[in-house]
């Protein structure tokens, strides 16, 4: 059952996303001009990129759609390759602090949290290990594969599966605590949001288009927001999804971006949404500048002040080119493209500020920042940390 869903799903993504207009994989349909990823035009830079130290990796993300986003937690990056390699890096020096070989294919990943580090696997397994160590803490079998990465709290663990689950785990054992079932749909894109925990509730982004808040003691109910309604009169056009991550602003809302749906911003304790605008994305925001950053579905990267259904500013010069969620730091806003480069943008009013190249396979996961260090996982399993001067 895993394997016939996994791969419906993947189907869904090659062939639904160029039929909705300008998809992510639009480039592959046709030799149209229209259709190709858009040339890179010059530009005045005002930037340096300089790579300060790259590792790799294992295979990175794989020959699937995967996304195994890295995690920067205290004084180490932690990343998952999808052939099993689970590194913990020194983020200023780049020396490899423990490295663990899992005997699984993974595809979610990474989490940390509670002092575990957490990764999902294509045949239905949640890992935990310990992360000083590196040590295998416990595995734990789940319903279905998991495409994001887990979530924990020292208490316990929350993953969620591309059969509609979210899952409690016991963050010292593995053992299943609850479970919270959702309907999936049927279509949708092949990827899951990842869950958040704040305080003592889980937030999560379903398939079908809603976000829902549940009790992280029992996974109760406590609050379901749409944000996506389905519309058309074929399944691909009625088909919405929420893959991207979801992000808490420093106001306390929770961004919401949803494909063929809204970006909307959620009051998390409450369930009551605060602002929307008509977007569609396959990627998380995030903000900065009193800014909202979104790349439409299009790759266009955009601004919005919440509560304002105008943009502030958007960039339409890297149109077709696959882009990643764009990060929001200090005076940028990064994004990754397919042909891995990374972009950096100013937060003031988009133009182009920088521009580096950092692996030739590309670059889908999330992007992090501290400070002015930007580190970067590419699909190849290059996992690199530029400062930005």
């Amino acid at each position: 059952m895993f394997q016939s869903l996994r791969y419906l799903r993947y189907l869904v993504l090659l062939l639904a996303l160029p039929l909705g207009g300008c998809g992510m994989f639009d480039w592959m349909s046709s030799e149209d001009e229209a259709t190709k990823p858009m040339k890179l035009g010059d530009f005045d830079a005002e930037v340096r990129l300089r790579r300060q130290w790259s590792v790799n990796v294992g295979s990175g993300e794989g020959k699937e759609y995967n996304r195994l986003d890295p995690v920067v937690a205290g004084a180490r990056v932690y990343a998952a390759g999808n052939n099993g390699l689970v590194l913990a890096v020194n983020r200023e020096t780049g020396r490899v602090e423990w490295r663990q070989r899992l005997d699984y294919t993974l595809t979610g990943g990474v989490g940390v949290g509670g002092g575990l580090v957490l990764v999902g696997t294509v045949n239905a397994r949640v890992i935990a290990l310990d992360a000083q160590s590196g040590e295998v803490r416990w595995e734990s079998a789940v319903s279905s594969e998991v495409l994001s990465a887990p979530a924990s709290d020292g208490r316990m663990v929350v993953v969620q599966t591309v059969d509609g689950k979210l899952i409690g785990l016991d963050a010292q054992t593995g053992a299943q605590r609850w479970t919270y079932e959702t309907q999936v749909p049927a279509l949708s894109l092949r990827g899951t949001s990842a869950p958040l925990i704040v305080q003592n509730y889980v937030v999560a982004a379903l398939a079908g288009g809603t976000v829902v808040s549940v009790a992280l003691d029992n996974g109760t109910l406590r609050w379901e927001e749409r944000v996506a309604i389905p519309t058309g009169r074929s399944e691909i056009d009625r088909m919405v999804d929420i893959d991207g991550s979801l992000t808490l602003t420093n106001d306390n809302l929770l961004l919401a971006p949803s494909y063929q749906g809204y970006l909307s911003a959620i009051d998390p304790v409450t369930g009551q949404t605060r602002w929307r605008v008509k977007e569609s994305s396959y990627n998380g925001a995030s903000s900065g500048f009193g800014n909202v950053y979104i790349t439409s579905e299009g790759d266009i990267v955009k601004a919005y002040r919440v509560g304002q259904d105008a943009t502030v500013w958007s960039n339409d010069q890297m149109q077709r080119r696959r882009l990643s969620a764009p990060l929001g730091f200090s005076n940028y806003v990064a994004v990754g493209d397919a042909d891995g480069y990374v972009h950096l943008l100013s937060q003031s009013d988009g133009r182009f500020v920088g521009r580096v190249k950092v692996d030739g396979d590309g670059i889908r996961a999330d992007l992090h920042a501290q400070g002015n260090t930007l580190y970067v996982f590419g699909n190849s399993g290059t996992l690199a940390a530029y400062q930005v001067e």
